[in-house]
């Protein structure tokens, strides 16, 4: 992945609702993260999204690859490190690694894959609208740091 964008940082402490009875990161909490940061590294670029609303684009997740590599436990503190892509089409393929932060652990990587979907129509756009690829396509400004509050 030598040609891809710089990871974008996005940080949580593992709490008590994030994992399961022994204290270990319930799965499906990963992937919340993984939209966190996505939601943190938009905001970074100045996109919202309430500005894909406006723009009439819904962006819905068609696919996902994640591999669990190491537990995280209650207590710890997770990177989790998103960036795009080279684009492909309209789809937006995220790159994501989450790490213990403690050990620079790989605990999970994986790709999730949104299509840009018109809100009305429900069919797939073939061109983003300009500002917003615009955007999208800007040099990422590399470890920006997500305040992750949860």
């Amino acid at each position: 992945m030598a040609d891809s964008a710089p990871w974008f940082e996005y940080r949580v402490v593992v709490h008590p609702h994030h994992t399961d009875y022994a204290g270990i990161v319930w799965h499906g909490t990963y992937i919340a993260w993984l939209e966190e940061a996505r939601v943190a590294y938009l905001q970074r670029h100045n996109l919202t999204f309430a500005d894909w609303v406006n723009a009439g684009v819904d962006l819905p997740v068609v696919d996902m690859a994640l591999r669990y590599r190491q537990s995280l436990r209650l207590g710890d503190e997770a990177l989790i490190q998103a960036r795009t892509a080279p684009f492909r089409g309209v789809r937006l393929v995220w790159q994501y690694e989450v790490l213990n932060s403690a050990t620079q652990e790989l605990c999970l990587d994986g790709t999730v894959t949104l299509a840009t979907v018109d809100l009305t129509s429900r069919r797939v756009l073939r061109r983003l609208p300009d500002h917003l690829q615009a955007a999208l396509s800007s040099p990422g400004e590399g470890k920006g740091q997500g305040a992750g509050q949860v």
